[in-house]
């Protein structure tokens, strides 16, 4: 059975552990040092202190200075009773013992060599003497002259200095035992957060999810946008930035992300959401919303972008193929019909009326948009009214092409053409048939000025109000009921804008439902004169 490696969190705790252990043993060993040194230094100073006191007794120095040993030992005693001390020796200028705990040792010289403390200067240290290790200060006891008559000496037992240590390191001990004791709870819950917070994964399995998030983010085609728990911005690809055509910092709240207000709403309430569409200045995307989740924990969300301006343009194509396959089925049997006619009139001997019903067909009566549609010269455009004629006369609406319309030059941006006078003439036509006026009526102008094209559509709907006038181009607003998509009016308005123009609302009458007006720089070919030097 192969070996489990231990989990890094546990390996976590016990090297947390064992540094405190090894800082706190360290620390403790340290301060005892310390501790000692500075006990030792209070003992000598101690000893030292005592001995000077004791060297200006008047009665010792006189009972030294008469060699009155009885003097000199009663003087002695009294002050090592008065401070506790483990001896009181004074020596004569020989270094000769005038006193001593032991009175066996009187009279002979001390176990240490007295010279440095008879030529006059003091001494402190820790030795071993007669009475065992001790603290000790000695200092020259001088005559009223200031003559060296000899020395003093005071020890304090070393004894003592070891159990005030041992004291003081109990108390230290106590306090290192709870830092270690805190220090260990301390590293507990620091690994317990770790693991909740990697989600219980280790290092290893967090690496090859870096790994493995770093080929799917720049290894896919779809734009991919994560905010946290927070709303944060935590993870974006290349694509993402290059669809939504804007730079994404991590960090940056959804709330403040230049997107499209449907994204932005879908960052924001982390709700689901399938294949939406939304447009961004030059793109239509879909996009697709989801929150993610560990077990009870909130982790934010995720959303996918895919690239649909190919495909809608493939559709805005096939569409405009579809209205064209419509027209010409309609005309066809518009055509069989009017031969029929034409044919009838010349078997029943009628030329006149035949030659009347020709040149009537000739002025434009064949495409149903009258004789304005004589002044619009780019084929395509008349037979997609014709189209859009026939589908208004199916929904009761009439749909006709203004007097004023001119257009002497072909179009050469068709599929933006189309989307901005298909969406336009659609609405209009849903408007009308919902409006309460009738009949129910949409006008089409078109005029050319150079290679701009100048549409304007109104209808006799109900109208626009005037604070929804800019709302209804946003993608998702629609008013239709039930509701639609919404993106009608914003395709249109994206296409318009994508040749330098623009889409809007002109007016919202009594008279008249609503004024649509676009300019289409650029739709038209190069070289056709402008409306006001054709008029003139």
């Amino acid at each position: 059975m192969p070996h489990r490696p231990m989990r890094f969190a546990r390996q976590a705790l016990l090297l947390l552990i064992g540094l405190i252990a090894l800082v706190t043993t360290i620390g403790f060993f340290l301060v005892a040092s310390l501790l000692d040194r500075h006990l030792v230094d209070q003992y000598e100073q101690r000893a030292l202190t005592a001995a000077r006191v004791i060297a200006t007794d008047a009665d010792l120095v006189a009972a030294v200075a008469r060699g009155d040993q009885t003097g000199v030992r009663t003087q002695a005693a009294r002050a090592r009773a008065a401070t506790g001390a483990l001896f009181v020796v004074v020596t004569d200028r020989n270094g000769i013992r005038l006193s001593h705990p032991d009175a066996e040792k009187i009279g002979e010289p001390v176990s240490t060599d007295p010279r440095k403390v008879l030529a006059g200067h003091e001494v402190v240290d820790v030795q071993r003497g007669t009475l065992g290790l001790s603290a000790r200060g000695k200092v020259p006891l001088r005559g009223p002259d200031g003559a060296v008559l000899g020395q003093v000496s005071v020890g304090f037992d070393a004894e003592d200095v070891d159990v005030a240590l041992l004291r003081l390191l109990g108390t230290t001990a106590a306090f290192t035992g709870g830092a270690l004791l805190v220090g260990i709870a301390g590293a507990a819950w620091l690994t317990r957060v770790l693991k909740r917070r990697t989600l219980g994964l280790e290092p290893q399995e967090l690496a090859e999810l870096v790994r493995q998030r770093e080929a799917v983010l720049y290894g896919i085609g779809e734009g991919v946008l994560a905010v946290d728990a927070a709303g944060r911005v935590s993870v974006r690809n290349q694509e993402a930035e290059r669809l939504l055509n804007t730079p994404i910092e991590v960090g940056t709240a959804a709330s403040a992300l230049d997107v499209p207000a449907r994204l932005r709403e879908l960052l924001e309430s982390r709700r689901k959401a399938d294949n939406l569409i939304t447009l961004t200045d030059d793109r239509v995307l879909v996009a697709n919303h989801r929150p993610v989740t560990r077990g009870e924990v909130e982790l934010g969300s995720v959303l996918t972008l895919r690239d649909r301006t190919d495909l809608e343009s493939l559709n805005r194509e096939l569409d405009k193929v579809r209205s064209m396959t419509d027209t010409l089925r309609a005309q066809r049997h518009e055509f069989t019909n009017r031969l029929h006619t034409l044919s009838g009139l010349l078997q029943t001997g009628r030329p006149q009326e035949a030659v009347e019903y020709v040149q009537a067909l000739t002025h434009g009566e064949i495409t149903g948009l009258g004789p304005a549609a004589e002044a619009v010269r780019d084929p395509y455009l008349v037979a997609f009214l014709s189209a859009k004629k026939s589908v208004a006369a199916e929904k009761g609406v009439e749909l006709e092409l203004g007097e004023t319309s001119w257009v002497p030059s072909a179009v050469v941006a068709p599929v933006e053409v189309t989307t901005v006078v298909g969406n336009l003439v659609d609405n209009a036509i849903d408007a009308a048939r919902a409006g309460t006026a009738r009949p129910a009526r949409v006008e089409v102008d078109l005029l050319a000025d150079g290679t701009t094209l100048h549409v304007s559509v109104v209808d006799t709907g109900d109208g626009v109000p005037e604070e929804r006038r800019e709302e209804i181009f946003a993608e998702g607003v629609s008013s239709k009921h039930p509701p639609g998509n919404g993106l009608g009016l914003a395709l249109c308005r994206q296409a318009a804008r994508g040749l330098g123009g623009d889409v809007r609302v002109a007016s919202s009458g009594e008279r008249s439902g609503a004024l649509f007006v676009a300019v289409l720089p650029t739709a038209l070919e190069a070289g056709s004169p402008s409306g006001e030097e054709a008029r003139s």
